[in-house]
């Protein structure tokens, strides 16, 4: 989990919310806050129940990624398989096991955790964990009713030239990829 601090000269003290939004998947907020110097301001935030993220690395050495349409961005993305823990409540580890199944029909003998990452933290609370999944075994790929995606493996040499060309720039990927040290 993410270990959290605190300083006199930099806290801001809760006064006030208001829950602007409520969809699905995320819950937009603005508190009324005060500042170390004592003005009064607001923060407009996305309250997001949490991720997982999975390298799936296969006997070869090669690396499972997956691809699909992400809307807010207008393209097709290459990334690591992912997704929200079920109401907040799943824990890690279990979501982990079931995404890299249903994205990619994969399960995994060994699992390591990595890191957990703040995606972006100026805005949401969101906190992906990051995972290292090996000894795969493929079965079929059982995703989402609304969930299309491709599933290919790279080796880090494809992988690296992917990032160089532009091809391959999501954060939590990146993340998950240099925290296992695949790409030397």
């Amino acid at each position: 989990m993410i270990k959290k601090f605190h300083e006199n000269g930099l806290d801001e003290k809760f006064l006030s919310n208001k829950k602007v939004f409520d969809g699905r998947l995320l819950h937009v907020e603005v508190d009324t806050v005060l500042l170390p110097n004592g003005t009064q301001t607001t923060r407009e935030f996305i309250r997001h129940p949490g991720a997982v993220a999975i390298v799936p690395v296969l006997d070869d050495g090669s690396i499972v990624l997956v691809k699909q349409c992400r809307y807010p961005m207008d393209t097709v993305m290459w990334e690591i398989p992912a997704g929200k823990l079920d109401h907040g409540i799943e824990a890690p580890d279990v979501c982990a096991v079931r995404e890299l199944s249903e994205e990619t029909g994969y399960t995994a003998r060994q699992w390591e955790k990595l890191i957990t990452i703040a995606t972006t933290p100026a805005f949401t609370d969101e906190v992906i964990h990051l995972y290292k999944a090996s000894g795969l075994t493929r079965h079929s790929q059982h995703t989402d009713n609304d969930e299309f995606i491709g599933v290919q493996s790279f080796t880090a040499e494809e992988i690296k030239r992917m990032i160089k060309a532009g091809e391959l720039f999501d954060a939590k990927t990146l993340c998950a990829l240099y925290a296992c040290d695949l790409l030397k």
